[in-house]
């Protein structure tokens, strides 16, 4: 071989493998190289609606200005089989993510949880906003939901207990859940709630458990204190228990329709409603609140006493006086009322 035709080949190798270099590289940059890039932060979170397809993922990713280099996202996402493999959720997308990991990421569907919290929720409509607003169900589903007979009736309920299925807590959901995914999962915690041991003591004092989370709702707008809701709720039993109508004052409140009521009058006791305690014998139909875990078990494990009255404290410190009699009753009650005259509180 000529030294000639030997140098002519040497670089004639050369130009190949500096061409399988470029190309590798070009590769490697493509798959590995990071594409992510955030104008601040170090995260950013990225929520992929249902039935989107790979075109939606990439106007969503387009439209958000993430990634620097579409065309090279594109491509690994075929490589990946990402692009007939779209998952739904809620992606937390971090800087300098390379395409590889992006895709793995929003492929494997491994989303970030969202976490709802209920508390002191009044009615239907306003749990449908509070959770409308977390999961990718829309409020009007949720709303629906709640409020249809058909569907309700499979789990035991109806429209106006519906409320009772939600047990106040915090809950890791996935952000594309369903408004029927997420009434699914608030009856399995239902059901996890109400144990052996819960359902046993509701069998022991004679309620149903609707009937007792009824009844805790009264109690919880009765009073914030726990160590008295026993006590409040022993004094509704009393009068559940004689015959007596219960005449709670926050079922008038919730019959009004105006939470912002601070002093119930004689007038609210003439509302026509099925929540007016002072009007009908019996539990209201439904809940007038969602009622914490603790006023539940209070009324489960209700104070055996002899009281039938009782009224907030002239002192404004948030607990009760509680009676025996009619005559020991108003003594409280003219204390109570001669202190919100005073106060200028007059509804």
């Amino acid at each position: 071989m000529s030294p000639g035709f030997r140098r002519i080949l040497i670089a004639f190798a050369s130009v190949i493998v500096l061409s399988i270099c470029i190309i590798v590289l070009s590769f490697y940059n493509k798959v590995f190289s990071p594409n992510v890039d955030l104008s601040s932060g170090k995260s950013r979170f990225v929520y992929i609606p249902t039935g989107s397809t790979f075109i939606d993922v990439m106007r969503l990713l387009e439209k958000q200005g993430l990634l620097k280099n579409n065309a090279s996202f594109q491509w690994v996402a075929e490589q990946m089989k990402y692009t007939t493999n779209v998952k739904p959720g809620k992606y937390e997308i971090k800087q300098g993510m390379n395409n590889k990991e992006l895709i793995s990421l929003l492929r494997s569907g491994k989303q970030t949880p969202v976490k709802l919290t209920f508390s002191n929720i009044r009615t239907v409509e306003e749990l449908a906003g509070v959770t409308g607003g977390k999961i990718e169900a829309d409020s009007a589903s949720i709303a629906f939901l709640l409020n249809d007979e058909a569907f309700l009736e499979k789990y035991g309920f109806n429209a106006r207990n519906s409320l009772c299925i939600l047990i106040p807590n915090t809950y890791e959901l996935k952000w594309n859940t369903s408004a029927e995914q997420f009434f699914e999962r608030m009856a399995k915690e239902y059901k996890k709630f109400w144990n052996e041991k819960r359902r046993a003591k509701a069998k022991e004092i004679g309620l149903t458990q609707v009937e007792v989370s009824v009844l805790a709702s009264i109690v919880e707008k009765e009073t914030r204190k726990n160590d008295e809701k026993a006590t409040v709720a022993g004094v509704y039993m009393n009068r559940y228990l004689k015959g007596w109508k219960l005449e709670a004052d926050p079922t008038l409140v919730f019959a009004s329709g105006d939470f912002s009521l601070r002093r119930v009058l004689n007038e609210h006791k003439d509302i026509d409603s099925p929540y007016n305690t002072y009007m009908y014998t019996g539990f209201p139909p439904g809940p007038i609140c969602m009622p914490a875990v603790s006023s539940i078990d209070a009324v489960l494990n209700y104070s055996k006493h002899e009281y039938m009255f009782f009224c907030a404290r002239e002192d404004f410190s948030g607990y009760h006086s509680f009676a025996k009699t009619y005559d020991q009753h108003l003594l409280n009650a003219r204390r109570f009322q001669k202190e919100l005259d005073r106060r200028g509180i007059r509804s």
